[in-house]
């Protein structure tokens, strides 16, 4: 015949201990008490800025076997002082998906496949493209001969991922090849 089965509920647990309020020990599970946080067990912790708005809010990235396996607010950051927003707080995901692109994809006219090309090779394609358009569509004046010195081929749509930085620099080099439809998706 089996023994006695010691019950161990949490509300015995709750009377029988020191956690009469039932808010600590006492509810806790055995698998809950084993947890530890993901921080404790990373080889190093780097301080970084949330790539996402121009706020600059401080994060600590937390990294385990060279890759990123946590990323919070950081608490020492005079802008944001340990909080995040949603996205910030998602930014994790952002490092580790594995849907996420590491190499530069194109796909041609009339094509219905991908492929990689080399930075080099997308970078020279994207500045002949602008150059091109930008050529091909110069208004240096109106039909009243009014200076204009611009162009209606080319134009820019800033992200929110960007710092205010970045933004200033788009913002001068669209400006200077003639561009006058310049925008940032974090404005509208």
């Amino acid at each position: 015949m089996p023994g006695p089965v010691k019950l161990n509920w949490p509300v015995l647990r709750q009377l029988r201990g020191t956690d009469r309020t039932g808010r600590g020990t006492a509810v806790m599970s055995s698998q809950t008490a084993r947890t530890v946080a993901r921080t404790v067990t990373a080889d190093g912790m780097a301080q970084s800025v949330c790539p996402y708005c121009a706020v600059g809010c401080g994060q600590r990235v937390y990294h385990q076997d060279g890759k990123v396996i946590q990323i919070e607010g950081d608490p020492d950051s005079p802008v944001s002082r340990g909080r995040l927003c949603p996205k910030g707080a998602a930014s994790e995901q952002l490092a580790t998906s594995t849907l996420r692109q590491t190499t530069v994809k194109y796909r041609a006219p009339y094509e219905s496949d991908w492929q990689d090309l080399e930075l080099d090779t997308a970078l020279d394609m994207i500045a002949d493209r602008f150059l091109e358009a930008r050529r091909r569509h110069w208004e240096d004046t109106d039909h009243q001969d009014r200076t204009l010195r611009r162009t209606m081929g080319i134009a820019s749509l800033g992200g929110a991922t960007i710092d205010n930085e970045e933004n200033y620099l788009i913002k001068k080099l669209f400006t200077a090849a003639g561009a006058i439809q310049i925008e940032n998706q974090a404005r509208i």
